[in-house]
């Protein structure tokens, strides 16, 4: 695939799907949607498989835990890695190595050698697997689309990951009703080779990078992070979000269990809804962050999040968790797309993969320690109770955060146009 040139500059605002006009974009876009799809019907697959080895919410809620935990511990690493290395090469080894552990968990699963640790084990490959990916390829998408549509490329990359939320969990709990979470598994496996494949006929234009010692590397991009009022208070916010919001998701495969007393059919259900929601966001965050304000669209996001979780945790109703989880999915990539774009337009490009990396670090780690936490507080107390602790959490930092950490101003610090 010959490297893209950007498209005329025009002075019309940039089309929501303008970076379609960018070959490169558009094939890896497609690419990672298959590949997303594949991810969710494995995640699903997991946590619904979970429900039926143990019936220990915190062990149920480690699942989404140990996909989040490397982002935590390993992502500084692998932002480091992404700015020392070919950001492509660092993106294929990542897919392969998660190609191998998805296989081996199909061949697990497929002889009924299963067991919480060993699915856990997996869940933590898997996540490792990620967290070296991510910020190789957020990083990346500079080098698919020009400056202009940056905002746009991150806005269309996030529709793309939550329509295959919108569409992978129904797909992965039919599945896993039908023949079973190791053909779910082996989907996700077969997933991967597709982008992959885009991957390898992928060469963008780059220039040689200097490569620095990783500890010298992780340093800068921390003092950087550390020393930028902006970008701190960009973290503050995902830290803060990420520990509350972290409950849905990790308790749902609980909830629908011993709550509704579902099957993994309705487990796919309640996911799909979260990723229409998700969707939906995804397509109105941009508008409404230009009319009013990424600070005023971070904090109604947390306040629209947590009202959803009400009836989550004070009714056992089906209707209104499939309402709730919408509304939650909506307000959920509104925050994240936020955070991101933020993220994105204060960074230098020579640490850009670093910045990145510590930004999922601080957001996706708050969200392991959140699924642990909640989980905790599931089997010590009630599912109820843990839902409506992380409902007070969201709407307490909200109100606080929005004084004590405002996110940045239009222009503030940004290093992009």
């Amino acid at each position: 695939m010959s490297p893209d040139t950007p498209p005329p500059p025009s002075t019309l605002p940039p089309s929501a799907l303008a970076p379609f006009r960018y070959p490169a974009f558009r094939a890896i876009w497609i690419a990672n949607l298959a590949s997303n799809m594949g991810s969710m019907i494995q995640s699903v697959a997991a946590a619904w498989l979970m429900t039926e080895l143990t019936s220990s919410h915190l062990l149920i809620a480690l699942v989404q835990a140990g996909a989040t935990i490397p982002i935590l511990l390993l992502g500084v690493f692998a932002g480091a890695i992404a700015d020392n290395f070919d950001r492509r090469r660092v993106m294929l080894a990542a897919q392969t190595g998660m190609l191998i552990v998805s296989a081996l968990l199909t061949l697990t699963t497929y002889l009924d050698a299963i067991t919480p640790l060993t699915l856990l084990f997996f869940t933590l490959a898997v996540g490792c697997g990620t967290a070296l990916n991510g910020p190789a390829w957020q990083a990346s998408v500079r080098l698919q689309v020009g400056p202009r549509d940056l905002p746009q490329a991150i806005a269309l990359n996030t529709i793309a990951y939550n329509l295959a939320r919108s569409v992978g969990p129904a797909l992965g709990g039919l599945l896993i009703s039908i023949v079973g979470a190791a053909a779910a598994f082996g989907l996700n496996a077969i997933s991967y080779i597709v982008l992959i494949v885009v991957l390898l006929r992928w060469h963008p234009e780059t220039t040689p990078r200097r490569r620095t010692s990783m500890l010298t590397a992780i340093a800068a991009g921390i003092r950087f992070c550390a020393q930028s009022d902006p970008v701190r208070r960009v973290l503050i916010r995902g830290f803060a979000f990420g520990f509350g919001a972290a409950g849905f998701q990790a308790l749902l495969p609980s909830l629908v269990r011993d709550r509704l007393h579902g099957t993994e059919v309705i487990y796919g259900l309640c996911l799909a809804a979260f990723g229409a929601g998700s969707i939906f966001g995804a397509l109105l965050v941009s508008s409404a962050r230009h009319r009013w304000g990424s600070d005023r669209v971070v904090t109604a996001a947390s306040l629209i999040f947590a009202a959803a979780m009400l009836p989550v945790a004070l009714t056992a109703s089906l209707p209104w968790t499939i309402v709730a989880a919408f509304v939650a999915g909506g307000a959920w990539v509104s925050m994240l797309t936020t955070l991101n774009v933020a993220m994105q337009l204060r960074s230098p490009e020579e640490i850009l993969g670093r910045c990145l990396s510590i930004y999922q670090a601080v957001t996706f780690g708050a969200m392991a320690l959140g699924a642990y936490a909640l989980g905790l507080i599931a089997d010590l107390a009630s599912l109820p109770t843990a839902i409506l602790v992380s409902t007070v959490w969201l709407v307490l930092t909200a109100l606080v955060l929005r004084f004590v950490a405002p996110m940045p101003r239009r222009n503030e610090g940004q290093l992009l146009p």
